[in-house]
């Protein structure tokens, strides 16, 4: 088993942490011309207050203003556990109990015909509800109204990326020592989560193996198919550990490959090499995907590079910045993104690389390291 260097844990955010959280966000919002924010239970609410409720039909909201102390409204019989939050400390606390109007609490909060940044994965239900209450108001998505909220990575939370980084890297070297060969995809995605909870993980998102012409859909779900002898074999896999996300793909074949299946994957190699170079300080987003697309297209694949060259990661495995065409959000050091350049040849294979990087001071620093050259496997 490969091992990992010795890990403690990571340093703890405080109370302090999170209430420097909640002010930003709060004045953020108020240079965005919104009259506050409105987060749900889920990555919002951990990242802001440390707090994770249960997600269910009563109430949780945490409300952010500008000037005004961060209140969070929450069901009484769940009151204790959100006191007992490493953030509970920077927060009012406001309680309703079954059989009383939740939103009347929340809603007394608001500005009746106030804008208001809501989660994006806040319930129809309890938008809805707060709506009813305040018909005048209007809401608006938090990643289209603050996009890099949580974008910037301080020295704490990167430590933690590198960490998730480090248990995929070894999850990685572990799952070439395995058979192929003969075995179903979903066998192989199995082999992918347990290790990589061996390593650490508490949640595995995904594990995707999509072997021969399976390779070709980027996000193939592992099924019964079995892997043959001369496939290219398509490997993404992450999840969470220590609150933050990893994400890596890696492409491995089954016995030797022929000239085109080499050509094709110098290429990928090539393109995501151009895309990490591309990282630096002030370039936007869009010129990483610029960089990576390029050597693809040249070398007249374009048409099966399909998605965006990258995305943001932190607390969930996929969130803002996007490295795509148009986004001209500049770079800046301790934001954290995917790089995975992709060729797809329908019915046939695919191949994808990707690495996290970060941006640095003076470049970018990826936190994957594991070889990039196609490895062969049994």
């Amino acid at each position: 088993m490969t091992a990992l260097p010795d890990d403690d844990g990571p340093v703890r955010f405080t109370a302090e942490d999170y209430a420097a959280r909640m002010w930003r966000a709060a004045e953020s919002a108020a240079g965005a011309g919104l009259d506050g924010l409105l987060i749900a239970p889920g990555p919002d609410l951990v990242w802001l207050t440390g707090y994770r409720p249960v997600e269910t039909e009563r109430l949780t909201l945490l409300v952010l203003r500008a000037g005004q102390d961060p209140v969070l409204v929450v069901p009484t019989l769940e009151a204790p556990d959100a006191a007992a939050a490493v953030g509970a400390p920077a927060l009012t606390l406001r309680d309703w109990t079954d059989g009383q109007d939740p939103y009347q609490a929340a809603g007394s909060l608001l500005d009746a015909t106030g804008r208001y940044g809501i989660s994006d994965n806040a319930w129809a239900l309890h938008l809805l509800g707060l709506r009813d209450r305040l018909p005048d108001s209007d809401h608006i998505a938090l990643t289209r109204a603050l996009p890099m909220l949580r974008a910037v990575k301080d020295a704490a939370e990167l430590d933690r990326l590198a960490a998730a980084g480090a248990a995929a890297d070894a999850t990685y070297e572990e799952i070439r020592k395995v058979s192929f060969g003969g075995r179903r995809e979903r066998e192989v995605a199995a082999d992918l989560a347990d290790l990589l909870r061996q390593f650490g993980h508490e949640q595995v998102d995904f594990t995707i193996v999509a072997s021969g012409p399976n390779g070709a859909n980027p996000h193939h779900e592992a099924g019964e198919r079995v892997i043959e002898r001369g496939d290219m074999v398509v490997l993404d896999f992450g999840g969470l550990k220590h609150g933050y996300g990893s994400d890596t793909s890696r492409t491995v074949h089954v016995g030797e490959p022929t000239d085109e299946e080499r050509r094709v994957h110098a290429l990928v190699h090539a393109a995501q090499e151009a895309g990490c170079r591309a990282v630096r300080p002030g370039a936007a987003c869009q010129d990483v995907d610029r960089a990576a697309r390029a050597v693809i297209a040249d070398a007249g694949y374009g048409e099966y590079f399909i998605h965006r060259t990258g995305h943001g990661i932190g607390v969930t495995t996929h969130e803002p910045p996007y490295m795509i065409e148009g986004e001209e959000q500049p770079l800046v050091p301790g934001m954290c993104f995917s790089v995975e350049p992709g060729i797809y040849l329908p019915g046939r294979f695919g191949v994808r690389i990707e690495d996290i990087v970060t941006v640095t001071e003076d470049g970018g620093r990826r936190l994957n390291t594991t070889a990039r050259e196609m490895a062969l496997v049994d």
